[in-house]
């Protein structure tokens, strides 16, 4: 099966913005590859003037916050470090029974990276010099720098989401039959490991497992 992948954007965070962001393009790309009746939920951002949507699904809502919150936890651990998070769509088919196991598999057919930089704003510090005529306010000076970032932020977070409906609209052939009464594809959110071990081994070893597929609904 052809699966295709999409590397979004890297966007440059702060702490505090992950999980906005995060809620943001991971309910953009479910949102865009559902398939039944949704109940469609327009949230308007806190830190940015941004608009998206969610299918209005609790326990999707649920099971993506428990996500990011995983991955928060390894931002914390790694800090200043750049990172990725990983959502898989797939379709489950049984695997050819043989004398000891009669299984199902994975098999992927799209992969959306959303690749974070972590940063720490940097402190203001106000220098003193005998032969300044003109003081600045170093806290004004500085909450300038931040609305000038924030407005950065914000451009990059937009790039992003346009990338998503582009890839969307452009990508289909790749995408399963539609099954009866079937809402969401099933789905994974993959993290770096705990063990702080390559993130690209870490996903060979889930596309290896088999087992029954967690569902959105």
């Amino acid at each position: 099966m052809n699966c295709e992948v999409c590397q979004l954007k890297e966007l440059e965070v702060e702490h505090f913005e992950i999980r906005e962001v995060l809620r943001c393009i991971l309910h953009t790309i479910v949102f865009h590859r559902a398939l039944g009746l949704v109940r469609p939920k327009d949230v308007d951002l806190e830190l940015f003037e941004i608009t998206y949507v969610q299918c209005g699904d609790v326990e999707l809502e649920k099971k993506i916050d428990e996500r990011i919150d995983h991955f928060i936890s390894w931002v914390e651990k790694h800090p200043n470090k750049k990172s990725q998070i990983c959502l898989s769509f797939y379709e489950v088919k049984s695997k050819q029974p043989s004398w000891f196991t009669n299984k199902t598999e994975r098999l992927y057919w799209e992969q959306w990276y959303v690749n974070l930089n972590v940063t720490q704003h940097p402190k203001h510090h106000s220098s003193k010099s005998h032969h300044a005529k003109v003081v600045v306010d170093p806290g004004e000076s500085a909450t300038e720098d931040r609305s000038s970032r924030r407005a950065m932020v914000e451009a990059s977070l937009r790039e992003v989401l346009f990338q998503i409906i582009k890839f969307v609209n452009e990508k289909k052939d790749h995408v399963p039959p539609i099954s009866d009464g079937v809402i969401y594809f099933p789905y994974e959110i993959t993290i770096p490991s705990s063990s702080d071990s390559a993130f690209g081994m870490d996903m060979i070893k889930r596309m290896l497992h088999s087992g029954h597929p967690t569902m959105l609904s």
